[in-house]
């Protein structure tokens, strides 16, 4: 009841709600004694899912987080209709390129169950596929996942970029696959501004950053499945996800290109390749006309954003590791400076793992059949307190935790 109590008075508060916040406080004791558990209004649900990105300490994109559109899906709680509103998602937070910052809130935790959960860290990633010398084509962060829902029939094309089908479990129903519809995936396919063979490269990657692997958490009642995007910022793809050695690791190819003497580190040709690489990624999706932002006007616009909270008399937490863009940190404002590295809630947290789902361990076994769910269910139990650990080094930048 304290998270309730404290939730709801910051929401009267801010949001100036006419509704007197005694009475709310009296209605929400008396459903938290007889269930367990509350139901928000839709105005404290919308309320509750800005702050939450208002207090992401790991996001530099925090500025519009007034923006968020905000769709209130807590009835639907099926894995097929789940999809279906994921890809609707998409499709409404792409518009057109000019990409909405939005977050689809489907049914909470129960104290009798523990909600419905998309297994797939984003709405759109790609398959890893693993061979036998221990290569992978694709994403080789997401070869276990391939592996996953390959034993249970699904087939790519074997390419570097082969979507992969989300992954929905509910209290009722094992975890399923559905492959996102060609209408909701949106690419863009990476050229550079000065070098014609960059096209030859074969690069691409997917517009939209939708977080699905966290829950929203709002005084006290946590929210599972919960996707939200914003946009990208460019080094999320272009030095992280496309760069790192343990990812699609293009550097040496680019910097093949290029001509550079990659012999020894003090050459830089890592430093020089990285920049030709981050400027192809703005150019193309800035050409493709889909919203994305560079970490030196992100970087400026955070600290527009803390100077607004900080003379509203707000605490503004984050952590100094996240903020700091992955490329030219020390070029950019956010550098210099400390920051006040605290968890509040309302907030976005990561999932607890499920005991004894194959999805949180190893691959599944059996032989797939045509429609067949996973033979592991969602456990119908509560489950384990606490948030679980993040980690401290981040896959991909901001879009990982939060919203740009």
């Amino acid at each position: 009841m304290t998270r309730a109590e404290e939730f709801l008075t910051l929401f009267h508060a801010e949001s100036k709600e006419p509704f007197p916040l005694a009475r709310r406080l009296a209605q929400v004791r008396a459903e938290i004694t007889h269930t367990g558990t509350y139901a928000h209004t839709g105005a404290e649900l919308e309320f509750g899912a800005r702050v939450a990105w208002r207090n992401s300490k790991r996001c530099i994109g925090r500025l519009y987080w007034r923006n968020l559109t905000v769709r209130d899906l807590r009835t639907v709680d099926k894995a097929k209709e789940i999809f279906l509103e994921c890809a609707q998602h998409l499709r409404d937070a792409y518009n057109g390129g000019r990409i909405r910052p939005m977050i689809t809130v489907f049914a909470p935790e129960r104290p009798d169950a523990p909600g419905p959960r998309i297994f797939n860290e984003q709405l759109i990633r790609y398959a890893g596929y693993q061979r036998a010398d221990g290569t992978v084509v694709g994403d080789p962060r997401h070869a276990d996942l391939t592996a996953r829902v390959q034993a249970l029939g699904w087939r790519g094309s074997g390419s570097r970029f082969d979507v992969l089908p989300l992954v929905i479990g509910t209290p009722t129903e094992p975890p399923q696959l559905f492959d996102l519809p060609v209408d909701a995936v949106h690419e863009v396919t990476l050229e550079h501004p000065e070098f014609d063979w960059f096209a030859d490269l074969g690069l691409r990657w997917h517009a939209l950053p939708v977080i699905s692997g966290m829950a929203l958490e709002i005084g006290g009642v946590r929210y599972p499945a919960a996707p939200f995007n914003g946009w990208y910022m460019g080094t999320e793809i272009g030095a992280r996800n496309l760069v790192d050695e343990d990812r699609y690791n293009v550097l040496p190819a680019v910097a093949a290109r290029m001509g550079l003497d990659t012999g020894h580190p003090r050459t830089l040709w890592k430093d020089r390749a990285l920049v030709e690489v981050n400027r192809a990624v703005l150019w193309s999706f800035h050409r493709a006309g889909v919203s994305v932002t560079d970490h030196h006007t992100e970087s400026a616009r955070f600290l527009r954003h803390l100077a607004r909270e900080e003379r509203a008399g707000r605490r503004v937490p984050a952590d100094w590791t996240w903020i700091v863009p992955p490329m030219s940190g020390s070029l950019t404002p956010v550098f210099h400076r400390y920051y006040d590295d605290v968890d509040l809630s309302p907030g976005y947290l990561p999932n607890p793992a499920v005991a004894g789902c194959p999805w949180d361990g190893a691959a599944p076994s059996g032989p797939p059949a045509e429609g067949r769910a996973d033979a592991c269910p969602v456990p119908a139990g509560r489950h384990p307190d606490g948030p679980g650990s993040a980690g401290r080094t981040h896959p991909e930048g901001i879009n990982d935790d939060c919203i740009a």
